[in-house]
């Protein structure tokens, strides 16, 4: 573990988060890159805004590299090349160095990470749901009158990155 209590959170938190929220932590890491390299540009600190830059960019391979392909499909393909072009919008933003650059990155990810956020709330309730929909009944009448409904089975949600 790490002497500096803030990396030692954000480890114990990924470790016990659900895959949507680990993907949350990846994005968090991400925009907080990018707003340090704004700072660092406003700074004229160019080397720390190049260490932060690198440092989104392994975080974006990272996730490139986790993609399901096989079970993701479409939705894999679709993060693929949101990932390939934003690395090369980083790039760009760091040759450029200008700050519309970075806040443009720092938009686009902030609203993926609000959206990936959402969907890893909204998981426990739609399980939720889902398991109530497929408990028994305790009316003996109600399985009698519909025995056709006792054998459905119920969807498991299953995401991927």
């Amino acid at each position: 573990m790490s002497s500096h209590p803030a990396l030692s959170y954000q480890l114990a938190s990924a470790r016990g988060a659900s895959p949507i929220g680990q993907v949350v932590s990846l994005y968090d890491t991400i925009l907080r890159d990018f707003v340090r390299a704004l700072a660092a540009l406003q700074a004229g600190d160019v080397e720390a805004r190049v260490f932060e830059l690198n440092h989104a960019l392994l975080v974006i391979a990272h996730l490139q590299s986790v993609l399901d392909h096989e079970c993701g499909a479409e939705a894999a393909k679709q993060f693929d090349r949101l990932y390939a072009v934003t690395r090369w919008m980083i790039v760009e933003a760091n040759i450029q160095a200008t700050p519309e650059s970075l806040e443009e990155l720092i938009n686009l990810y902030g609203g993926l990470r609000q959206a990936w956020y959402q969907a890893d709330q909204q998981l426990p309730v739609d399980e939720q749901q889902a398991q109530l929909a497929a408990r028994p009944s305790d009316s003996a009448a109600t399985q009698a009158a519909n025995p056709e409904d006792n054998d459905v089975e119920t969807p498991r949600l299953h995401w991927s990155t």
